[in-house]
């Protein structure tokens, strides 16, 4: 998922378009360095729970640098190009705000390009609750550098949703977690022109655009990528990825009447059964 917050009516909308442009976006957004990658996990191979985790762009690192990943995605036709992306990690139609993952469960909770969408209150209570004690929430956004004078001419065309993170002062404000830490990484993404194409299809904006708004707007790329890309070379985007973490405050734990704990639902596995998903479901 990503883009626009859903604060109304028109932009929740645009949070359940994006099934219409999965292939799209797989093909034309950017994928995170390997160095955010691991700021967001921060260290050794842990048991990583990504949220809203759209056609696997960020699974995919997560996996190559040995973490256990269990991921969910509300969008089912998002899920499908992660299941084909990233076959091994199991992975769940469920939304941020019902994580079907039983309490102190997960050593990391990470949202990449889509905390924006979430009901924060709702979706903050559900990461606290399923993450471990010392265990964390990451955030992260790709972003275009747009200090670069063509760049923010792309911007001016494509929209500037994605260069706003300001969704994380929800972490900030919460009282469920701690100090929240920032990190910044540089990279680049090449696109030609069939991909930059796939980047302006790939957003919500366009996704809920009529058949003839549709034609204008890709013409407009176009008429872009002549003027400022190197024809069968491509085109150099660059970014930066911005990074949020912040780790969860301790807390008693309730017991049980048996004098034990309390635990509704299924456990996370160690990764030593190989046959069970890291995570069951409710």
């Amino acid at each position: 998922m990503s883009d626009e917050p859903a604060t109304c009516p028109a932009t929740a909308d645009r949070a359940r378009s994006f099934g219409s442009v999965a292939d799209a976006y797989d093909r034309g957004r950017p994928t995170y360095p390997a160095e955010a990658v691991a700021w967001l996990a921060g260290g050794e191979a842990k048991v990583v729970l990504e949220l809203a985790a759209g056609t696997g762009k960020l699974t995919r690192g997560l996996v190559d640098q040995g973490h256990a990943v269990f991921a969910t995605e509300p969008d089912e036709a998002m899920l499908a190009v992660l299941h084909e992306r990233v076959p091994e990690v199991s992975a769940k139609v469920a939304t941020a705000e019902a994580i079907p993952a039983n309490d102190r469960s997960v050593d990391v909770v990470v949202v990449a390009q889509a905390f924006h969408w979430f009901d924060h209150e709702a979706a903050l209570a559900e990461i606290a609750r399923v993450l471990k004690p010392g265990g964390h929430v990451a955030l992260v956004w790709n972003s275009r550098d747009e200090r670069i004078p063509w760049v923010r001419r792309m911007g001016d065309i494509l929209g500037r949703q994605d260069l706003d993170t300001s969704s994380s002062e929800h972490l900030v404000h919460s009282d469920l977690f701690g100090f929240m830490e920032e990190a910044s990484f540089k990279h680049w993404q090449e696109v030609n022109r069939e991909t930059i194409l796939d980047m302006a299809r790939s957003r919500s904006s366009f996704a809920v655009m009529g058949d003839e708004e549709r034609e204008r707007h890709l013409a407009e790329v176009l008429a872009f990528y002549d003027d400022y890309g190197r024809g069968m070379d491509g085109m150099q985007i660059p970014y930066v990825t911005r990074c949020y973490r912040a780790v969860v405050v301790d807390r008693d734990e309730p017991p049980a009447e048996d004098g034990g704990t309390e635990s509704d639902g299924p456990v996370v596995s160690d990764g030593t059964d190989t046959d069970m998903l890291l995570i069951d479901f409710r």
